[in-house]
């Protein structure tokens, strides 16, 4: 897979007359690459004291390094410094001296990803993603709560990263930087013997020399440089030599690779282990709570100590029960409290609230018991100590099995990083192509054209070509083809593939984060970042639902303590030891902490998460929740014909002359016409004519010069060949320009569609000279994957740019009904809409230029994983190994994933929906059954790992087509 470019954001090309326009751009001078320009175009500048007012107010702001003011213009050019100054705070400036400063355009877009911490629930991801949209500069902000990702697009020139992480932080939450829109090219180095400014500068003026250097920053302190480049003109082992020419006599420096932990992987083990140790505390003192409370005085002779009365009521029971409990209120859950002072400070409410809260009432009434027994001889209470420890120590143990059990929801993603070797074998050759040396390097250090030995049974490390020998490669890990694929010299091979047998030797032509490898980690992690329309019932009910939970159990509280007061029920129904408002007491508390919003949030992440990444291993890349959500919903797929039916390389089959024009000259004129076009057709008239010329031995191989060339989309192609005019393409170009079509180039034509052969006419000077048929073999599993989406419900349609005979042929073998042929690129995208006016909704299958407008037309556009890097673009699905069963494994997938996501609403809600009126005491008239606090606080913690456990049993998805061919051909829905 190609790297796409990245697209530029550019200004409009007109402005009204008087507006503001501002321009951005980086200076280019290698002496001063902190320096930035902002040209702004202001309104009302009369004279030349206007220019000078501006001039000296904002030459004298700290970071401004130049300005100039053109009042004939109405514009000034400032040279700014940005760790000092902003453009915003220089148009505020120009704006106080009552001139006219719009708004910027946006111009130019950062893009970074931050790690965020101590997000529980869907209501802490709003409150970040809140906190970051009020930034001034920020313009789209995405929080992944299962992630515990943000992704924020803001404006350079007025906020950064750092800003970006106060404001989290601001809001209670960590956050820390994973990487910046330009960290995908840059290498951070750690060089001995960088001790002091000096030495920095003499680096600095080395690496500023080397062309292709975009950028550098130096830390003397931890001895690191951190240099952003351009990979097409230099790499990170030419940047470590240039920094050890650098060193003369006593300053020698050598530079190594930074290399860093995993941060992701560390960061899990971290929160692992500081919940497990959490609760290992809380149980070291809970559990004698427990006893205290509940199991000694159940057993007379042991448990009578228990009940020495220390002064007054106070007895020995309750006096280590407050000891006990204390700690665990207030050390061991202080998170608790932390995280209810920042969800309340910023007007929200989280799982902390309900815990603290809880715990709360229970403690402090439990040391009023105490307080009360210790000053009175006849007072007699019950404490809830056991409450408060038990509840703070089970959900302790809910958070370790939920962030285990969280961990492993990315581990298809963590696979996939794992696959690129550490370490390859670097050759250096001569002018003759022979090895004179071989050299163990860190991956990290390829780059371009480096020719790499691979050994049998290592890994592929980089993208490359195929220069010497021939071999099997697995591809499996990446394309899910469990086949090992031949591989000779010419052939791509991806990086992190194993090679099976041969020695081969390839030439790197993408690394880093250009690799095939690396643009799927991406594209997953993006893919699990995007939240799902499904997400929005979770989002909408967590607005609400903690303060409706506190309202319950105030209102179960009054509920029970009111009537008990009253004596509207009988007196036996409280529990020896208690009094009515004890047990009223113990139902609200038990309310409060049954209900868990943090399922509702993970319901979809979790599941989306393991989704994109099973899909990932099986070859399927899907790009976000919402093309995951749509794919569910499919009731018609659209298939291109060549390239997604077929093989996708026709080829010439037959030559049929009408003229008195030689074949050699035939094959020349419309090779000459075709070599600009990107269709396979194209590709296939040319391909044919080269084997002619070598076949027959013609002296002139050389291709004619084609002028004034056009693409006629879905017709072909035109151009003026040596003077003379040649269209090459279908029956409907030559009537476009008034070619006569005779009887026998009617009959031909005819014959050659009937047997599923496309016919490319060739018209020199306005008369048809001769006939190519091109035929492209059917993919092998095409008709099996039309059967099986018939058994799914789903129809299936041709679309393609052909004549209606092989059109129609095509589909007759493969079971497609319905076709749509000699239809354009436009065409093709009304031909969906028109589908979707029926009610339908409609995926596209596509792999060519041509297919872009209605990959991007349909609800769901997939992509053939060999196409081009438009169509891959356009569709919201690729499909890696260019298999048609993939589309079956995407939308069975989506409707797996939807089903599973559905389920997981039903844990969390269920807990809630049946535990509420549980914990309230709506049985225990009935039955004497009650949820006493600290066992509504193990279903609490219960809830949120049964959905994250829910959505992990997605990683057992198996394809329906491999059940399908251990079975035989079967019905879709005996699978289901």
């Amino acid at each position: 897979m190609e790297q796409n470019g990245e697209a530029n954001l550019t200004a409009p090309l007109l402005q009204p007359n008087g507006s503001v326009v501002v321009d951005f751009s980086h200076e280019s001078s290698e002496s001063d690459k902190k320096t930035t320009k902002v040209v702004l175009r202001i309104r009302e500048i009369q004279c030349a004291s206007c220019a000078v007012s501006i001039e000296s107010v904002v030459g004298d702001m700290k970071g401004v390094e130049s300005i100039s003011v053109s009042p004939l213009h109405g514009q000034a050019i400032i040279r700014y410094n940005p760790e000092f100054i902003n453009a915003k705070r220089i148009k505020d400036a120009i704006g106080d001296l009552k001139f006219e400063v719009d708004e910027f355009p946006d111009q130019e877009i950062a893009v970074c990803r931050l790690r965020i911490k101590g997000m529980a629930c869907t209501s802490c991801s709003e409150s970040v993603e809140r906190a970051l949209l009020i930034v001034d500069g920020v313009k789209k902000a995405i929080v992944g709560l299962a992630l515990e990702e943000a992704k924020i697009h803001f404006d350079p020139n007025v906020t950064d990263s750092v800003h970006l992480i106060e404001a989290i932080e601001d809001a209670g939450f960590g956050a820390d930087l994973i990487s910046s829109g330009d960290d995908f090219n840059k290498v951070h180095l750690k060089v001995e013997g960088l001790n002091s400014s000096e030495d920095a500068t003499i680096m600095k003026s080395y690496l500023e020399a080397v062309e292709g250097v975009n950028h550098i920053e130096i830390d003397e302190g931890s001895h690191k440089v951190i240099i952003a480049y351009d990979p097409d003109l230099t790499g990170p082992r030419s940047l470590i030599e240039r920094i050890q020419e650098a060193g003369h006599g006593p300053n020698i420096y050598h530079a190594s690779l930074y290399t860093t932990t995993r941060v992701r992987e560390t960061e899990q083990h971290h929160e692992i282990t500081a919940y497990r140790n959490q609760f290992l505390w809380s149980c070291l003192f809970s559990v004698p709570v427990f006893m205290f409370s509940m199991v000694l005085p159940m057993f007379s002779p042991v448990g009578d100590w228990l009940s020495y009365k220390l002064y007054n009521n106070l007895n020995m029971g309750m006096l280590l029960r407050c000891v006990f409990c204390t700690p665990v209120q207030f050390i061991i859950g202080w998170r608790f409290y932390v995280g209810s002072y920042h969800a309340l400070r910023r007007g929200s409410a989280n799982m902390d609230v309900l815990v603290a809260l809880g715990t709360n009432a229970a403690y402090f009434y439990s040391v009023y018991i105490v307080i009360k027994a210790l000053t009175s001889e006849s007072f007699e209470g019950q404490d809830f100590f056991e409450t408060s420890s038990m509840l703070i120590s089970f959900i302790l143990l809910g958070k370790y099995l939920e962030v285990v059990a969280k961990g492993k929801t990315s581990d298809a993603l963590a696979k996939l990083t794992e696959l690129a070797p550490d370490t390859a074998t670097l050759l250096s050759l001569d002018v003759d192509g022979n090895v004179i040396s071989e050299t163990d390097i860190s991956t990290q250090l390829l780059q371009r054209n480096d020719v790499i030995k691979i050994v049998p049974g290592s890994k592929v490390p980089v993208d490359g070509i195929v220069i010497r020998g021939q071999s099997h490669v697995n591809e499996s890990m990446i394309t899910g083809e469990a086949k090992a694929v031949a591989k000779r010299q010419g052939d791509k091979v991806i990086g992190g593939t194993v090679n099976e047998n041969g020695c081969i030797l390839i030439k790197a032509t993408h690394v880093g984060s250009e690799t095939a490898l690396s643009q799927i980690v991406q594209l997953v992690e993006a893919a699990q970042l995007a939240r799902a329309p499904v997400q929005k019932l979770a989002d909408k009910i967590s607005r609400f639902f903690v303060p409706m939970v506190v309202v319950a159990a105030f209102i179960t509280w009054l509920g029970w303590f009111i009537p008990g007061e009253t004596h509207l029920y009988p007196r036996s129904w409280i529990p020896k030891a208690m009094d009515g408002f004890e047990l009223a007491l113990q139902f609200g508390i038990s309310v409060l902490v049954v209900a868990c919003p943090c399922a509702l949030g993970l319901a979809t992440p979790t599941a989306v998460m393991v989704a994109t990444g099973k899909g990932a291993s099986q070859g399927v890349l899907i790009k976000g929740g919402n093309a995951l959500e749509k794919a569910h919903k499919v009731k018609a797929v659209v298939f291109d014909k060549t390239g997604t039916l077929t093989i996708g390389r026709p080829a010439v089959v037959q030559i049929k002359n009408f003229s008195k024009i030689s074949l050699q000259e035939l094959c020349k004129l419309a090779a000459a016409a075709e070599v600009n076009s990107e269709h396979p057709l194209a590709k296939a008239v040319i391909e044919h004519s080269k084997k002619l010329h070598q076949q027959y031995g013609f002296s002139d191989d050389h291709l004619l010069e084609a002028k004034d060339f056009e693409v006629h989309p879905g017709a072909g192609v035109g151009a003026s060949i040596g003077g003379k005019r040649v269209l090459v393409g279908n029956k409907r170009l030559m009537l476009a320009f008034q070619v006569a079509v005779s009887p026998e180039i009617q009959d031909y034509v005819s014959d050659m569609e009937h047997l599923a052969r496309t016919c490319v006419l060739v018209a020199v000077d306005g008369v048809i000279c001769g006939a190519f048929a091109v035929s492209d073999p059917l993919k092998p599993e095409a008709g099996r994957v039309i059967s099986f989406l018939n058994s799914m419900s789903i129809s299936s349609i041709m679309v393609t740019g052909d004549n209606w005979a092989t059109a129609t042929a095509i589909a007759r073998e493969v079971g497609i009904e319905k076709v749509f042929a000699e239809t354009d690129p436009v065409g093709k995208a009304e031909r969906i809409k028109d589908l979707q006016m029926e009610g339908l909704t409609v995926a596209m299958v596509g792999d060519g230029i041509n297919d872009s407008p209605a990959l991007v037309a349909a609800d769901v556009g997939m992509a053939i994983g060999a196409g081009t890097d438009i169509a891959i673009e356009a569709a919201d699905i690729v499909l890696i190994k260019s298999n048609l069963e993939d589309v079956i494994t995407a939308i069975d997938l989506s409707r797996k994933t939807l089903a599973r996501i559905r389920l997981n609403y039903v844990w969390a809600l269920g807990y809630n929906v049946l535990g509420m009126p549980i914990a309230a005491g709506i049985l225990y008239p009935f039955t004497g059954i009650r949820l006493p606090p600290w066992l509504a606080g193990a279903c609490m913690a219960a809830s949120s790992l049964s959905v994250v456990c829910s959505s992990l049993l997605l990683q057992s998805y198996k394809k329906p087509l491999q059940v399908q061919d251990a079975q035989g051909r079967g019905d879709y829905l005996n699978y289901v």
